[in-house]
């Protein structure tokens, strides 16, 4: 923020003493600590204060983002009905399958019986 270096320190340091004296210079030094400690304190206060309001609209945005969205119980809801029609058409198939196999093995002579009589 300031670039003081350590010649300005000394020459304030001189002009203080100069001004103030040496009997009140402790006191005055000690004082301004004080207040300098209290508005770095201010400032860091106002500072996170600022940075807990910028996380927290952060925050709310992202919950308005995730409330637009499907949830994720919805999307379960959908796959479940979805798989739940996959299975229902696979057995289907699969019964449909079994009875045609079930029917030509009807309609078709048994040709093993066949085959043992022919050899006897």
């Amino acid at each position: 923020m300031f670039d003081v270096g350590f010649f300005e320190l000394l020459l304030l340091g001189v002009v203080a003493l100069l001004v103030i004296g040496p009997e009140r210079l402790p006191k005055v030094a000690r004082t301004a600590g004080l207040w300098l400690g209290k508005g770095r304190r201010m400032l860091q206060s106002v500072k996170a204060d600022i940075e807990q309001e910028l996380r927290a609209d952060e925050l709310k945005r992202i919950l308005k983002e995730q409330a637009g969205s499907t949830s994720v119980h919805e999307i379960l809801e959908e796959t479940r009905g979805a798989l739940d029609d996959i299975k229902k058409e696979t057995e289907s198939v699969v019964k449909k399958a079994g009875e045609q196999v079930a029917v030509s093995d009807r309609s078709e002579p048994d040709s093993s019986a066949a085959d043992d009589s022919g050899r006897k």
